[in-house]
């Protein structure tokens, strides 16, 4: 027979009132700051955003609400949080916006590390010029191939060499800056059992034991 004191703490209790259910995206309900060298304009379609680096525009849907609670602070709603579609593009709105407003004011740098034995890299003038793009610079590389690898530089990134084994990319497009970052760690991405590679920022890897017979 079970104790009244522990019936009690067993039984589950049930509301029979209807639940309401809500979502709400905590990425997108964060508040924007906005500096105030920073100028927004909203169309129908479109949200562009000048800044001391350039201008830029990111496209909005037509449930996107834009509202300013206080000065130099937008926030971003959707019309109907119930709906997928709807909730799904309010966190990436709200991303693209902050990361179009960074990109306006103070641009994204990002490092990449060689790792390895003999690997080095170098900043050199392209023969090429502006023919393909570029800036007219591209970058040398010894990543353990029987070659040496060159990688030219967009126009719209920049690029530095302060040591042999290490390169800093700057963009004030945080997308762009990653592509251009995957393309040159895809010449040696990082392997692991000895642990070489191309390594952008703070990426880590594990490394495997070697199965010996």
């Amino acid at each position: 027979m079970i104790p009244r004191a522990t019936l009690s703490n067993t039984l589950r209790h049930f509301s029979s009132s209807a639940r309401t259910c809500v979502h709400i995206s905590h990425i997108g309900k964060t508040p924007i700051p906005i500096p105030p060298n920073v100028t927004i304009t909203q169309s129908q379609t479109s949200l562009e955003v000048k800044g001391p680096l350039g201008s830029t525009s990111v496209p909005l849907e037509s449930y996107m609400k834009l509202t300013y609670p206080q000065e130099n602070v937008l926030t971003i709603a959707v019309e109907d949080a119930e709906v997928k579609k709807q909730r799904s593009m309010w966190g990436l709105t709200r991303t693209l916006i902050n990361n179009a407003v960074v990109g306006m004011t103070e641009g994204f740098t990002v490092p990449i590390y060689l790792v390895g034995v003999g690997y080095r890299a170098a900043l050199e003038d392209d023969p090429r010029g502006t023919t393909n793009g570029g800036n007219g610079q591209r970058l040398n590389m010894k990543l353990g191939h029987s070659h040496n690898v060159y990688v030219p530089i967009p126009a719209h990134i920049k690029a530095n060499v302060p040591s042999p084994t290490k390169i800093t990319l700057f963009c004030t497009d945080k997308h762009l800056l990653g592509l251009f970052a995957a393309s040159i760690r895809k010449w040696r991405p990082p392997e692991p059992y000895k642990g070489k590679g191309v390594f952008i920022g703070d990426e880590q890897i594990r490394i495997k034991s070697v199965k010996k017979k």
